[in-house]
């Protein structure tokens, strides 16, 4: 794989956020020459870009650099239909509407998030009533990715490129707690074949109350937390990802 150049994001005066700064230092490292950007820039088209451009981004700005190269962004994919058996849980689409009246109708707690990218919100449990002042503000028509609450007493993100375990990062609850590696290679290993995966994305998994391992949730590989990834790794993952968008691939 073989870019001619790259775009970093930075949150304003030429800061970046850790993963950002990781991929800097990478391409810096690799020779590959870099420019700094912000969303609103790239969104009026002050930026230049070219299909050997990689972009390295927040997901609105990745959106947008998609848009300009006239390519369709990929279907959002949190809970892939091949590893519904991985979940240990009930998950549902509901629209807000339905969904808070429901809440208020006494409903048991419930998990939910946007189903789009727009981050509407953060995914968080509603329990009560008042918990739906997080939705204040948003359409009503807004369909949401609802699931049953249940304990999660680890979480843990695993990185694959081209179909192989690249790193395995702790990122919530009890890092003494393994996951069960055979579960988590069965279900690549069926997502690959059921052609529901990407070149390069992020799989989390973790360990229920139950003890058994779950899949949390599937994240694309184009704009995703490293969780301290190596940076040579994570850089090698976006890169991948994005050749695969753009058509650039070496």
């Amino acid at each position: 794989m073989k870019i001619a150049r790259a775009l970093i994001e930075t949150v304003g005066n030429n800061q970046l956020e850790s993963e950002m700064q990781d991929v800097f230092d990478e391409l810096t490292s690799r020779k590959i020459p870099l420019e700094l950007f912000i969303n609103k820039k790239l969104q009026r088209r002050q930026v230049s870009l070219t299909g050997d451009t990689l972009v390295v981004a927040y997901v609105d700005s990745i959106l947008t650099a998609l848009k300009i190269l006239g390519i369709e962004p990929p279907p959002t994919n949190d809970y892939p239909q091949s590893l519904q058996s991985f979940l240990h849980r009930q998950i549902w689409e509901m629209s807000l509407l339905a969904f808070t009246q429901q809440i208020f109708d006494g409903s048991s707690p419930i998990f939910a998030k946007p189903k789009d990218r727009k981050k509407r919100f953060t995914g968080r449990v509603f329990s009560h009533p008042e918990d739906t002042a997080h939705l204040n503000g948003i359409s009503k028509k807004t369909i949401l990715l609802c699931s049953e609450v249940v304990e999660w007493l680890s979480e843990y993100r695993v990185f694959v490129i081209r179909g192989d375990i690249a790193g395995i990062q702790h990122y919530s609850g009890d890092a003494e707690l393994n996951l069960d590696n055979s579960v988590v290679n069965t279900a690549i290993d069926v997502l690959e074949n059921a052609d529901e995966a990407t070149s390069a994305y992020a799989i989390d998994f973790g360990i229920l109350s139950t003890g058994e391992t779950a899949l949390v949730e599937w994240n694309d590989g184009f704009s995703l937390g490293s969780y301290g990834l190596d940076k040579a790794i994570y850089t090698d993952l976006l890169i991948t990802r994005w050749c695969e968008l753009t058509g650039y691939e070496t």
